[in-house]
């Protein structure tokens, strides 16, 4: 596929959303090059933001297997993943494969289940393999996981521990819309008592599974300058030498974020990484990676001004 065909996709994709959510441009970019990346995405926001309605819409534009997991407090591991279960007939047992078998899975509010349940994600998001009683079986390579967390409330809930965060490509803070928006999401979907499901707002696969996937092929493709591998490696690591933050982003932060510069790349039809598709991502690759230090958590500092600050004095190429 050409990068002319990859863009033309990603426009595809935007308008076919676009039909029925309002606004959050944004964040459907950046579902976009999670896509192409092959990263994992969470979405945190306030409730009624739209957070569910917006995967359940990209995914009905991508033509997809789609599942979704509501998580609760009494969620276990079997309910995701599935079980070998006794056949009295044949005298086997059979896997009755869970909801994780899909190619994007939604994660509705990932964090109400305990940490226990939550652990059952972590190999089908960094392998795409699951292992049931010893024996392994494999996911799709599109296999995409788009998780859901709200942040306002503190009880009941089972903050993610950093094994996981660091499983997701990017963290998208969801905000409440501008009041122009609101207004067009109260006259277009005002008479109804409970939001509405995509497939009644007309919305069609506009790609499928073998087009993602050579879309995909050809984000790999996408030159990655030296100098802008430097420019990575820099600002990586330095998250690890600011004393604001205690525990700093991962290796594998430098990976992601690069792999994610080049899917951004193609999306906008270029064949090579500039240090703006660094910069643009960095935000959403790293807020989720770092601790703050105690100081700066009394001192009341924020983890996107402390990565902003970072990207703004890190020298980037030129």
């Amino acid at each position: 596929m050409s990068l002319g065909e990859v863009a033309a996709l990603a426009e595809a994709i935007r308008a076919e959303v676009g039909k029925a959510v309002v606004g959050q441009t944004e964040t459907v970019d950046h579902l976009l090059v999670a896509l192409l990346a092959r990263g994992h995405v969470l979405l945190e926001g306030p409730p009624g933001t739209a957070k569910t309605f917006l995967a359940q819409c990209f995914a009905a534009s991508l033509g997809l297997d789609f599942g979704r997991i509501q998580f609760t407090p009494d969620l276990m591991p079997g309910d995701i993943l599935g079980s070998n279960l006794f056949n009295f007939q044949t005298s086997h047992f059979t896997l009755t494969r869970g909801p994780i078998f899909c190619d994007l899975l939604l994660a509705d509010e990932i964090n109400r289940t305990p940490p226990k349940t939550q652990a059952a994600l972590l190999e089908a998001m960094q392998e795409r393999r699951v292992t049931l009683d010893g024996e392994t079986h494999v996911l799709p390579e599109s296999f995409l996981v788009v998780a859901t967390q709200n942040p306002i409330e503190s009880q009941g809930v089972y903050p993610l521990p950093e094994a996981q965060l660091d499983r997701f490509l990017f963290k998208l803070l969801v905000p409440y819309p501008s009041a122009e928006e609101e207004a067009k999401i109260v006259a277009r979907f005002g008479e109804r008592v409970g939001p509405p499901r995509p497939e009644e707002l007309g919305l069609a696969p506009v790609a499928d599974g073998a087009r993602l996937a050579a879309a995909a092929t050809a984000v790999k493709g996408i030159a990655l300058a030296e100098s802008v591998v430097d420019y990575v490696v820099r600002l990586v690591r330095a998250t690890r030498e600011s004393a604001d933050i205690a525990a700093g982003a991962s290796p594998r932060a430098a990976v992601l974020l690069a792999n994610a510069a080049r899917a951004r790349a193609a999306i906008a039809g270029r064949d090579y990484v500039l240090p703006d598709d660094v910069k643009a991502l960095a935000t959403a690759v790293l807020r989720h990676r770092l601790v703050l230090s105690p100081a700066a958590e009394i001192e009341g500092k924020q983890v996107e001004a402390l990565v902003e600050g970072l990207v703004q004095r890190t020298e980037a190429p030129r």
